[in-house]
Protein backbone atom coordinates (compact mmCIF):
# COMPACT_ATOMS: atom_id res chain seq x y z
CA UNK A 1 0.00 0.00 0.00
CA UNK A 2 1.56 3.31 -1.15
CA UNK A 3 0.83 6.42 0.95
CA UNK A 4 -1.20 8.64 -0.38
CA UNK A 5 -0.26 12.43 -0.61
CA UNK A 6 -2.54 13.55 2.34
CA UNK A 7 -0.47 11.19 4.22
CA UNK A 8 3.05 12.53 3.22
CA UNK A 9 1.62 15.88 3.73
CA UNK A 10 0.31 15.33 7.49
CA UNK A 11 3.72 13.58 8.15
CA UNK A 12 6.04 16.60 7.01
CA UNK A 13 3.82 18.85 8.75
CA UNK A 14 4.34 16.55 12.20
CA UNK A 15 8.14 16.91 11.86
CA UNK A 16 8.05 20.79 11.19
CA UNK A 17 6.12 20.71 14.35
CA UNK A 18 7.67 18.84 16.31
CA UNK A 19 11.17 19.68 15.56
CA UNK A 20 10.91 23.12 14.45
CA UNK A 21 12.02 24.56 10.98
CA UNK A 22 15.36 25.60 12.66
CA UNK A 23 16.72 22.00 13.68
CA UNK A 24 15.79 20.03 10.13
CA UNK A 25 18.46 21.78 7.70
CA UNK A 26 21.12 20.64 10.79
CA UNK A 27 19.47 16.78 10.78
CA UNK A 28 19.71 16.41 7.60
CA UNK A 29 23.27 17.72 7.31
CA UNK A 30 23.99 15.42 10.19
CA UNK A 31 22.88 12.50 8.08
CA UNK A 32 24.60 13.49 5.30
CA UNK A 33 28.30 13.05 6.77
CA UNK A 34 27.11 9.96 8.91
CA UNK A 35 26.07 8.13 5.37
CA UNK A 36 29.21 10.03 3.66
CA UNK A 37 31.19 8.58 6.31
CA UNK A 38 30.20 5.27 6.48
CA UNK A 39 30.44 5.08 2.10
CA UNK A 40 33.98 6.25 2.87
CA UNK A 41 34.80 3.55 5.29
CA UNK A 42 33.22 0.87 2.95
CA UNK A 43 35.58 1.88 0.20
CA UNK A 44 38.78 1.22 2.26
CA UNK A 45 41.12 -1.61 2.23
CA UNK A 46 39.98 -4.01 5.34
CA UNK A 47 43.45 -3.59 7.72
CA UNK A 48 44.85 -7.14 8.54
CA UNK A 49 44.79 -8.43 11.90
CA UNK A 50 47.38 -10.33 13.43
CA UNK A 51 46.82 -13.63 14.83
CA UNK A 52 48.15 -14.41 18.28
CA UNK A 53 49.85 -17.51 18.29
CA UNK A 54 48.89 -20.13 21.23
CA UNK A 55 51.65 -21.22 23.46
CA UNK A 56 53.88 -24.27 22.51
CA UNK A 57 52.73 -26.82 24.99
CA UNK A 58 55.54 -29.03 27.00
CA UNK A 59 55.58 -32.45 25.69
CA UNK A 60 54.89 -35.17 29.21
CA UNK A 61 57.04 -38.07 28.86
Amino acid sequence: MRPGILQVLLIVILVLVLFGSAKIPAMAKNIANGIKTFKHELKEEPKPVAKKKAPAKKKSK
